[in-house]
């Protein structure tokens, strides 16, 4: 179970400032070690939920279970859109994205707002597809293209 078939990939980043505002897209954003990502509004929090991150694998299903076409990534207000790699097998696992190191603290679960952003239903579509939220272990930059690797890394 500790190895992952290939490095997943960075595809979205994205932040959000404060609470009820739209997602903003990033081509690179600092993460700091502790906290979270520079100008995203987890960033002084706990740091269990310095980083969240989804599928992109999952976005066609989600899309699909809500009614859509397509599901545009800040919808769905996680940080990092990752492809090629299973989010869920990095909980309680150290991982690195660029010069970023994170611990996978848990499944980032869908809220009720889901229910605005997708629709009725929109909650239920996303159960057991929601992502993963991460400490921030080590800071660096993280850049679209980055690769997502948890291979030569100890668990947490």
């Amino acid at each position: 179970m500790a190895t992952l078939p290939r490095p997943g990939r960075v595809d979205w980043i994205g932040v959000r400032p404060a609470r009820d505002v739209a997602m903003r897209e990033l081509d690179r954003v600092d993460a700091e070690s502790g906290g979270g990502l520079s100008g995203d509004r987890y960033r002084g929090g706990s740091g269990k939920r310095g980083v969240t991150l989804i599928q992109a694998e999952h976005l066609p299903a989600i899309a699909a279970l809500s009614g859509h076409d397509r599901v545009e990534p800040a919808l769905l207000r996680r940080n990092l859109v990752v492809s090629g790699v299973p989010l869920v097998a990095l909980v309680g696992r150290r991982f690195r994205i660029g010069e970023v190191l994170l611990e996978g603290t848990d499944a980032c679960d869908p809220c009720s707002r889901m229910e605005t952003a997708l629709g009725a239903g929109g909650y239920n579509a996303m159960r057991g597809m929601g992502g993963l939220c991460a400490r921030v272990l080590e800071g660096g930059g993280i850049r679209l293209g980055d690769a997502v690797s948890a291979d030569g890394l100890q668990d947490a």
